[in-house]
């Protein structure tokens, strides 16, 4: 099958996007398929799609070198180009069987790539643009939640230019979690004890998105499920060695004890992944997600989040959920292109 592999972009998670591409591209090459990597924005000139399709002696490496090469001025080029697809990015992934998407976070996880391609009829895998959009905005995700009986913790949301409310005027108490509504990989999260701290958080959240969430903040236990075509995968327990799982502790290496299966007693476990099947399912997340639960001292659990498109790399949370099913990476990837591809039968 000739596959792109669509990665990197122009969001605050585009370092994480490009390893994630990387790792599935090859196992993608490793399951017999004819994949290629490209960077959704950087793209890549003159670039000859079939010539690369048909090319055993395909490298990786030099699409990784020549995506490192044009992005040494990344922030210069973004202020100076309107577009968002990078040279010859569309004309390889129409000529493709199907668009393995690797992105993370804006222009990649909340919908709007998955309407350009419908609309330009490029198959894709993942959920669909509305799915993708919903999940991406936290705070209408959680109204959701609420309305499909999904439990999510105490919340409100400010916008930029809202009057800033005292967190008591909401029925809230310190500490509380201020994070940004459209954020990924853990950026822009902060947990604060007092009002100084609150109003350094907000302004900090600001700066990278133009609403914020606050939430309750539960001390507890965070889990990961992954649904993919609505079946639940075993439970995951992240535990950080320090503070919480920001992004410095989810992506430095031995920041973190992952646990899989969780070590619960089985009716708790039961009881988180119907949650998250049942947050999978509010959002229409067809074909596959992580759905990030916490639970309090009592074991009652908490919604946070549903990620559309999670990290996949071999020591990511989905891929070990995988794993201790017995199923290996590589074969990992190519069952989401699979189900993937059951969205345009």
């Amino acid at each position: 099958m000739n596959i792109v592999v669509l990665c990197g972009g122009s969001s605050t998670e585009r370092d994480v996007s490009l390893v994630t591409g990387e790792q599935v591209c090859r196992a993608l090459r490793e399951t017999g398929n004819n994949a290629v990597l490209l960077d959704a924005f950087i793209g890549h000139e003159d670039f000859d799609i079939k010539k690369s399709f048909e090319n055993d002696m395909y490298s990786i490496e030099d699409e990784l070198e020549y995506i490192k090469t044009h992005s040494k001025n990344f922030e210069e080029l973004k202020n100076s180009r309107k577009d968002f697809f990078g040279p010859c990015v569309l004309e390889a992934c129409k000529t493709a069987d199907i668009v393995f998407l690797a992105l993370h976070g804006m222009n990649g996880e909340d919908g709007r790539v998955q309407a350009s391609f419908d609309l330009m009829g490029i198959r894709y895998t993942g959920s669909d643009y509305l799915g993708s959009a919903i999940a991406m905005n936290k705070t209408m995700a959680k109204e959701i939640f609420k309305i499909n009986n999904v439990p999510v913790v105490k919340s409100f949301s400010i916008k930029r230019n809202d009057i800033k409310k005292s967190i008591y005027e909401y029925d809230l108490e310190y500490p509380v979690v201020v994070k940004t509504n459209c954020g990924g990989s853990s950026i822009g999260v902060y947990i604060v004890h007092n009002d100084n701290e609150y109003n350094s958080a907000l302004n900090a959240a600001f700066a990278m998105d133009n609403q914020v969430l606050v939430e309750s903040y539960i001390k507890g236990r965070e889990f990961s499920v992954a649904v993919i075509d609505y079946k639940t995968l075993p439970i995951i327990e992240i535990i950080p060695k320090e503070g919480f799982y920001d992004y410095e502790n989810k992506y430095k290496q031995g920041a973190t004890i992952d646990k899989c299966p969780a070590e619960i007693p089985e009716d708790v476990a039961i009881k988180i992944q119907k949650a998250a099947y049942k947050a999978a399912k509010a959002l229409e997340l067809s074909v596959y997600c992580r759905i990030d639960i916490l639970t309090d001292k009592d074991f009652n659990c908490y919604c946070l989040e549903a990620n559309t498109l999670p990290g996949m790399t071999p020591t990511s949370l989905v891929p070990q959920e995988a794993k201790a099913m017995g199923m290996e990476f590589p074969e990992l990837c190519q069952y989401l292109v699979d189900i993937s591809l059951k969205k345009y039968n």
